[in-house]
């Protein structure tokens, strides 16, 4: 009987140490890049992204980002969120390949939202 309560014990306290799996973590906060769309009006719709490490060129990446999918893009700047691609149509999945293939970031880092 004393082995079973010990066991039970050692094990409430192993619980009590469980780290949070839905805390958030602040190495993980950054490294995520968020692939949005918003819908404008009627079927229109643009495409954001955020979350870009700051070491990249934002606006060569639009360049390319535009002349790879054949749409209209800028580079808008957000007191809160950073700086954030936004993209004419409906481009995430173009916009996952296009970061995979090019090697900005890997496939487990983007997420994407909607849809």
């Amino acid at each position: 009987l004393a082995l079973i309560v010990t066991n039970i014990i050692m094990d409430i306290k192993n619980f009590a140490q469980a780290s949070d799996p839905f805390a958030d973590k602040e190495d993980d906060k950054g490294s995520k890049i968020h692939v949005r769309v918003q819908q404008r009006n009627g079927r229109k719709c643009i495409t954001t992204i955020q979350g870009l490490p700051d070491d990249l060129d934002l606006k060569k990446i639009t360049r390319a980002l535009k002349k790879t999918f054949q749409c209209n893009g800028t580079v808008n700047n957000d007191a809160e969120l950073g700086e954030i691609i936004q993209l004419s149509g409906d481009q995430r999945t173009n916009v996952r390949e296009f970061f995979v293939d090019q090697e900005i970031c890997h496939d487990d880092q983007i997420v994407i939202h909607g849809g």
